[in-house]
Order: C-alpha cells, then structure tokens, then sequence
C-alpha cells in the first residue's frame, strides 16, 4: 500500500511574530502517522517533515514545489498537514510561509484544494491547524467548483473566522487529533478513520470556542492507522451466531459459568468467554442483572448494546 505524507511546521517568521507549538505539532504528528500501532507494527506512511527546526527558510516557491509533488503521484494516499500562520484578505485564505511580509503573499488555500482535486492519488486529505483554516472551503466554492472531487477529505483547525489556540506549545486541535489516532477515535478492531478522527476532535472541543471543520467527498472511510484491537474479526463475527436477532435477549443459567463445576457446560462455558468479551468492549450488557456473573447465576440473560446491535447489523450484511 502507497501512501505519503508531507508533514509542514513553521514556527519561525522573517516579519512576522514566531509561533511556538508548530514544529512540535508536525514532529508529534510525523510520529503518530509513520507506523501502525497494532500488534505488526507496519509502516503506514512515508513521511516527508518539513519543519523552520530542519529549515532555515521555508519559502512559498519551494513549499509550492513539495505541494505539487505530493499530489503529482497515483497512490492509494496523499496526506497534507500545515501548522504554522493562516491569514485572511478579501476573503481569501492563505498558509504563510517564511519570508512573507504580508499574509497575502503565501499560498492561496484554494490552489493546494485545485491540486488535492485534480491528484490522481486514489485518497487525498489536508489537514490544517492554523488560524482562518475554514477558509479553505469557502475559496472553493468561491472558485465556482461545485463539489470536491471523489477521495478528497478536508479537515481543518478552525472555522474560516477563528483562531487556532495552542496550549503548553502544543496546538489543541493537532494535540486531539494525535490523540485520535492513539486510539481515541479507534473501532473495537483498532480501525481508525477520518471520519471518526474529525467526530473525536469535534467533541473533545466541546460546544464553544474553537470549532473544527470536515469536509469530504468518498464512498468509503478507509483505515488511516490501526492500533492493538479489543477484539478480532472472527469473534466479532460470532454475534450473529449468538444473537439471531439484534434485539434478542440471550438467556443464561448456571450452566454457563465455569466456576460451577457440576452444573457448567463446556460449549456454554465458551459461548460465555464469547458474551463476557462482548459485554467488556460495550457491545453486550447484563439484562436484570448488575454484571454477567451474576446474570448466569440468577438465570437472567443479556442483550445487544445499541453499539452492538450495530455491529450486528455490519456483520449480519457482510460488511465485517
């Protein structure tokens, strides 16, 4: 599987104040996106850092340059990230790169969404944590190009009027989307996707303040890294075996629990390890019972979570 990542951080300004958590937003995110965190530990993407710690100047033809390079080559991803100063004129959105004097002389948000529409990368994603990022949808439409093309995904720091906040030299938003790929935004399969990353990001920052934007254009969220799941595609796939209908309750009885020696069943016994690992990820819970011991040992049951009737709708339809 193809996929590159150019990584962009810029703290250091010619004529302009210098920031303080980009470098380390773009080398936190360079780590986090290199290499899966499951159990293989494969790389995920190769990973071009382009940070004002490497570079002494990171002027707007040379950033020009990576930009069209990234999205000049067919590959299953494209990956664009940007920390550093956004700027706004006319209502026109812009990156700032090094040398700028004035905000309006980096690069125009709108010509890098031209080249992310117009990659013949099977998925193309920007990502910026700066401030007025939301202006990048606004310069598209703007452009009177209708719609983003199909694989392009959008998701931004802020809306097109806010800035973005660091805390502790560290920017919140690239802070939570770090987090997301650790895990926070991860499936029980240890699949994280965009999608996912961006509802994380967009709940974490709660109802105030500085609000992410997302947009996309795909027929499917793919795997953007894997982290160790809470459970495999084959026990996931048993829920549709326990449970013949999503609303079903499961009955249990004594039978079902190992620790009673003389009653216990063997393949109850392994259907409850089964239920008791569904009951552990959220997917399974007690019915008229405090926990799955003793909804055994009181002859009670349990049921599908609305997390769990979920996925028995996924698997009951092949789509795990």
């Amino acid at each position: 599987m193809s996929r590159k990542a150019l990584i962009i951080g810029i703290n250091s300004y010619n004529f302009m104040d210098s920031l303080g958590g980009c470098v380390n937003d773009a080398n936190n995110v360079k780590d986090v996106l290199e290499y899966h965190a499951d159990e293989k530990k494969e790389r995920n993407f190769f990973v071009e850092s382009i940070t004002s710690e490497t570079h002494r100047c990171i002027d707007r033809e040379y950033l020009m340059d990576e930009i069209r390079e990234l999205f000049r080559e067919k590959r299953d991803v494209s990956l664009l990230y940007f920390a550093g100063h956004g700027h706004v004129e006319n209502r026109q959105g812009y990156l700032v790169t090094s040398e700028c004097e004035r905000g309006d002389q980096g690069i125009l948000m709108a010509s890098i969404l031209k080249m992310a529409n117009n990659s013949p990368a099977s998925n193309r994603i920007v990502i910026l944590d700066c401030c007025f990022a939301g202006n990048f949808d606004q310069d598209f439409f703007e452009e009177n190009l209708t719609r983003i093309a199909e694989g392009v995904t959008i998701l931004t720091a802020s809306t097109e009027s806010q800035f973005s906040e660091e805390v502790n030299e560290n920017g919140v938003f690239t802070t939570l989307f770090c987090h997301a790929l650790k895990g926070g935004a991860a499936s029980i399969l240890g699949e994280v996707t965009i999608g996912n990353v961006y509802g994380y990001i967009d709940k974490a920052m709660g109802e105030y303040g500085q609000r992410p934007m997302f947009t996309t254009k795909v027929k499917r969220y793919f795997c953007l890294r894997k982290i160790t799941s809470q459970l495999n595609v084959n026990e996931l796939r048993k829920i549709t075996k326990l449970f013949k209908y999503p609303d079903m309750i499961f009955k249990l009885n004594k039978t079902y629990e190992y620790t009673n020696n003389k009653e216990a069943i063997p393949k109850h016994v392994e259907e409850f390890k089964v239920l008791q690992l569904f009951n552990r990820v959220n997917l399974v819970v007690p019915d008229g019972a405090r926990d799955m011991y003793w909804a055994a040992q009181n002859k009670k049951g349990c049921k599908l979570t609305p997390l769990g009737e979920s996925y028995w709708e996924m698997v009951h339809r092949e789509v795990i």
